[in-house]
C-alpha cells in the first residue's frame, strides 16, 4: 500500500497512527534497556535469588488483563452504535487503571514491610530494579488514564461513531500495549533471578 495515496483525512489517520507506533517501539526498547540490565546484574554478589514478588503485583496483573477486556468492550459497544454500554465498558476501565496503580503502591508497601526501600541503607539492588522497572510503568499507565478521560470526554461529546474513532483506537492501542508490558515485565520478574 503507498502511504502517500488517499485522502488528506486518511494519510492524516496514517500518520498518527505511525507516530504511535514510533513511541511504542522506542518505550519497548527502554524496558527492554532496563530488564537486561537487571539480568547482567543478577550476576552481583548482593543480587538476592530468593524474593518473592508482592502478592499486590498478582492482582494488578489480573486487574490490569480485565482492564483490556473492558476496552474491548467499549470499542465492540462503540461499533454497535451502544452509547451507553461503551461508556460504562471505558468507565470500568478507568477505575481498573485506578485499581492497577493502587495495587502497584500495594505491593511496594510489602516491599517495605520486607526491609526493602528503594533507596539508602535498607535498599537492595535487587528491588530498586524492581521499583524502577514498576514505577516507570505506572507513570505510562497515568498517561493511559489520561488518554482514557480524553476518550471518556469526547465519546460524551459524541465525536466518535462506527466510522470516525481514530482517537479511541489509538487510546485504545497504547492501553493494549502497557497492559501487555505489564504482563511481560511481571512474567520477567517471576522468573528470572
Amino acid at each position: 500500500m503507498d502511504l502517500t495515496q488517499g485522502t488528506p483525512q486518511e494519510k492524516n489517520n496514517r500518520a498518527k497512527k505511525m507516530m504511535l507506533w514510533f513511541g511504542i517501539i522506542s518505550l519497548i526498547m527502554s524496558f527492554a534497556g532496563w530488564t537486561s540490565a537487571f539480568v547482567v546484574s543478577s550476576s552481583r554478589p548482593d543480587w538476592l535469588k530468593d524474593f518473592v514478588l508482592p502478592s499486590a503485583f498478582i492482582i494488578s496483573t489480573v486487574v490490569i488483563i480485565i482492564s483490556s477486556i473492558t476496552f474491548i468492550l467499549a470499542k465492540r459497544a462503540l461499533k454497535s452504535g451502544n452509547h451507553k454500554a461503551t461508556m460504562l465498558c471505558l468507565f470500568a476501565t478507568l477505575i481498573l487503571g485506578v485499581v492497577f496503580i493502587f495495587n502497584q503502591f500495594s505491593g511496594f508497601q510489602q516491599i517495605i514491610d520486607l526491609g526493602y526501600n528503594f533507596t539508602g541503607p535498607t535498599s537492595n539492588v535487587t528491588m530498586s530494579y524492581i521499583y524502577l522497572i514498576a514505577i516507570v510503568h505506572i507513570l505510562h499507565v497515568v498517561v493511559g488514564l489520561i488518554c482514557l478521560l480524553v476518550v471518556i470526554y469526547n465519546h460524551f461529546k459524541q465525536k466518535y461513531s462506527a466510522e470516525n474513532m481514530l482517537g479511541f483506537e489509538l487510546a485504545a492501542t497504547f492501553w493494549h500495549f502497557i497492559d501487555i508490558l505489564w504482563v511481560y515485565l511481571f512474567l520477567f520478574l517471576y522468573f528470572v533471578r
